[in-house]
């Protein structure tokens, strides 16, 4: 699936983009969202996981990962130095996220980092809808969202935090916490917004 929308780009630098994913971590990425994590071994979906950082971080934790990434070059990366970890590998991605939708799975929790801002105008409802049907009930979504110069070569949109929030609602994805901060690398003019979603029907009863 090297053809998944927002892919383009990664491939060709998947070596040095590794490199950038591994010399943080999933704890300082995720600071601002690490409570929403379940303590209990859980389901979790990782989607455009990269090199598995996170990945490999929360199967430390004990939980059951997938980590679905749609290009070959970083999968092949992850497998390489998360080897020890117990993550499923798949090729897999947003809008559709078809191949995990007919699998029937549900997740207790989905991360999505810096993967939003790749979808288009019309692609982000079908992936928001794609979202709720992956999550099994009370599950949720931890989203990081990206905002600023886009890197040559790279498919990335202008995407507000409050636009994502709304879309969330109407999806039956309520807003638990919502958080900016800047870049972790120093790029200049790069911020981040930091999001997390649970299912409404959680608070049902």
């Amino acid at each position: 699936m090297n053809g998944a929308a927002g892919t383009e780009g990664y491939a060709e630098a998947a070596e040095e983009l590794a490199v950038q994913y591994e010399e943080v971590t999933f704890e300082e990425v995720h600071r601002e969202l690490l409570h929403l994590v379940p303590g209990a071994p859980s389901a979790v979906l990782d989607i455009g996981a990269g090199t598995g950082r996170d990945a490999a971080a929360l199967a430390a934790l004990g939980h059951r990962v997938v980590a679905a990434e749609p290009t070959a070059e970083l999968r092949r990366i992850g497998r390489r130095i998360h080897a020890e970890s117990d993550i499923r590998w798949v090729d897999d991605a947003l809008p559709g996220a078809a191949v995990l939708g007919a699998s029937g799975e549900r997740f207790d929790l989905i991360l999505l980092t810096a993967v939003w801002m790749h979808l288009a105008d019309q692609e982000r409802p079908l992936a928001m809808g794609a979202l709720a049907r992956l999550l099994a009930p009370a599950g949720r979504v931890l989203l990081s969202l990206r905002h600023g110069p886009v890197p040559p070569g790279r498919r990335m949109f202008d995407v507000s935090a409050d636009e994502t929030v709304t879309l969330a609602r109407e999806h039956g994805l309520g807003l638990l916490t919502r958080a900016g901060r800047a870049d972790l690398h120093g790029r200049p003019g790069v911020s981040w917004s930091l999001l997390g979603f649970e299912r409404a029907d959680a608070r049902v009863g």
